[in-house]
């Protein structure tokens, strides 16, 4: 449980201005160490995601959400590089369709959760309507304020059918948005992912925080708490993201079923 107190309290208050975005201070041995522990944490996944489909009776719901450049797409590469893609799968959530826009907020969410065995993770997620949609006016208020509860019954109701869900937060600072921002526009390899709504959205920057704060309050719940993972060093969010899922995992008390066949039934070769 060594990231555990990365995980909030339901209940408790949420000061994002005194969560430490560059904190390591729950790892000790610095970058060269963790990146050294991380392979086989990868490999104890990808043990534990053959173990989980085979199981059966259990599906995974990773749910990623940051602001712009804080390692949403970093963390999909590097904790699930070893892990075999037919037993993960990545949803995201861009602008909804006017399809997608003319039914209720969690439709397109419910067509994208795992089924059973299956790991699938939230790049961005049903959270954007009391994010996005708070922030630009998208919606009232009155109709915005009332997602925070059917947020929560739709991962409880996830959690009681088998599907546990793990929400992790990824908090970047604003000096560390900036940096990343300036290397994308000199890097010509990381230049594509520059995107003109990265630099739009920076001046609502403290109405995000303001948003996500009530978000991460409101949405810590007993069965589905969030984990605020510090994200300036990329280091620390791998090593914290892959040992808070391995434990996830492990919690569940997976087995492998009875073989339906046995050495006496094969046929002579």
């Amino acid at each position: 449980m060594e990231f555990d107190r990365l995980r909030l309290r339901p209940g408790a208050r949420v000061d994002l201005a005194r969560l430490d975005p560059a904190d390591t201070t729950g790892f000790r041995g610095g970058k060269r160490r963790a990146e050294a522990r991380l392979p086989g944490l990868i490999a104890e996944l990808d043990r534990l995601q053959e173990l989980l489909f085979a199981d059966g009776r259990y599906g995974v719901l990773v749910v990623l959400q940051g602001m712009d450049t804080s390692g949403k797409d970093g963390t999909i590469r590097n904790v699930f590089e070893g892990v075999n893609p037919q037993g993960v799968r990545v949803s995201s959530f861009k602008v909804p369709t006017p399809f997608e826009a003319a039914h209720d907020f969690l439709w397109r969410v419910h067509r994208q959760v795992p089924g059973k065995g299956e790991i699938v993770i939230f790049n961005r997620s049903h959270y954007e309507d009391v994010l996005v949609a708070r922030v630009h006016h998208l919606v009232p208020a009155r109709i915005w304020s009332k997602r925070y509860h059917a947020i929560n019954q739709f991962e409880k109701e996830l959690v009681e059918e088998g599907v546990p869900v793990v929400k992790f937060f990824l908090h970047i600072s604003r000096e560390e948005q900036r940096r990343r921002l300036e290397e994308r526009l000199t890097d010509r390899s990381k230049r594509w992912k520059l995107s003109p709504a990265d630099l739009q959205e920076r001046p609502f920057w403290p109405q995000y925080m303001a948003s996500y704060q009530e978000m991460l309050m409101r949405t810590t719940t007993r069965w589905a708490p969030w984990y605020v993972i510090p994200a300036d060093h990329k280091w620390f969010r791998n090593l914290a993201i892959s040992s808070l899922l391995t434990e996830r995992l492990a919690a569940l008390d997976l087995r492998y079923p009875t073989p339906t066949v046995t050495t006496r039934s094969l046929p002579i070769l």
